[in-house]
């Protein structure tokens, strides 16, 4: 057996890590790797336009995947997915990553090569600390976990606002909207986002039956919950969720996330994961039960490589 790194293959390894994902899940409490619908919605977003997908890393004996090492929105910083009981590539992975990632990172103000380290993946953390990585503890990512098999909260509607699904009207423009007005972005949402809406849609497991937003009184979108399903894991993956800012405290965004969950329910899911630890996710349920801390490398004097001028925040 004969095991190696080799480049992402655009764009016929994109199936070969999604089949992969989707193979490694096992119900737990925590999720030691990507949910495979984080992987399509990362292909869909318009950040990825920020990567350059080839510099992403495979592990694999001969022709089978054990490991991928990728960015997601900025290639300075990285994630693993690797196959239980194949922690040996780990090293070849971060070896690949620290030659092939990284980019300029405003916040570290240098060029680093980063991962996102679960808290308690104590082997991962002692590779990275022999090869002179340190944490970064403002940065890190929440796993949040509710369990379907329990009674979902209630919820009422405001007088005059209603529930529907985007395969009752898909209006690109009020979609781009709300999620722009609802990730904090002012002014008038420009057209040239209405084409990234469109892509994100066309993805394989993007269902406009499960994707739902309130309508309020005047027409507009007012809040709008995302949410992805994959059957052979049961799983729901909540994302992105945006509530316009004229509309928030109305109770509308728990009750498009929870329509959503609820359509996923009937499905089959049997947990429905989110990323975050905001208190709107735990008050209808959700449970944070993993947290991962970044880990980076400053590469300035390690080698030198193109700069791609990333700065850490909040994406959709």
């Amino acid at each position: 057996m004969n095991t190696s790194t080799r480049a992402y293959r655009v764009p016929d390894d994109y199936t070969v890590v999604d089949r992969f994902l989707v193979e490694l899940y096992e119900p737990a409490d925590r999720l030691a790797h990507w949910l495979q619908p984080r992987w399509e919605y990362m292909h869909s977003h318009p950040y990825v336009e920020n990567v350059d997908l080839q510099r992403i890393g495979i592990a694999a004996d001969d022709d089978a995947v054990v490991g991928v090492v990728h960015p997601e929105h900025s290639p300075a910083f990285c994630y693993f997915q690797i196959r239980p009981g194949r922690s040996d590539v780990k090293m070849m992975l971060v070896e690949w990553a620290e030659a092939h990632l990284g980019g300029w990172s405003s916040d570290l103000k240098g060029t680093v090569v980063g991962f996102f380290i679960d808290d308690i993946d104590v082997e991962s953390q002692t590779i990275l600390t022999q090869r002179g990585y340190s944490t970064f503890s403002d940065w890190g990512e929440h796993h949040a976990r509710m369990r379907l098999d329990v009674p979902l909260p209630r919820t009422s509607m405001q007088e005059g606002f209603r529930l529907q699904s985007l395969a009752d009207e898909n209006d690109l423009a009020k979609v781009n909207r709300v999620l722009r007005r609802g990730f904090g972005h002012e002014g008038p949402a420009p057209e040239d986002g209405i084409s990234s809406r469109a892509r994100a849609q066309q993805t394989p497991n993007y269902h406009k039956e499960l994707n739902i937003v309130a309508v309020a009184p005047d027409g507009s979108y007012a809040a709008y919950a995302g949410i992805w399903y994959i059957p052979e894991n049961k799983v729901a993956y909540v994302e992105p969720v945006a509530t316009d800012p004229d509309y928030r405290r109305m109770g509308l965004g728990k009750a498009v996330v929870l329509e959503a969950i609820l359509r996923t329910r009937e499905l089959g899911a049997e947990v429905a994961w989110v990323g975050s630890e905001q208190e709107f996710y735990l008050d209808m349920g959700f449970e944070v039960v993993a947290h991962s801390t970044l880990w980076y490398r400053d590469l300035d004097a390690a080698r030198s490589g193109r700069m791609v001028d990333h700065a850490l925040g909040l994406a959709e």
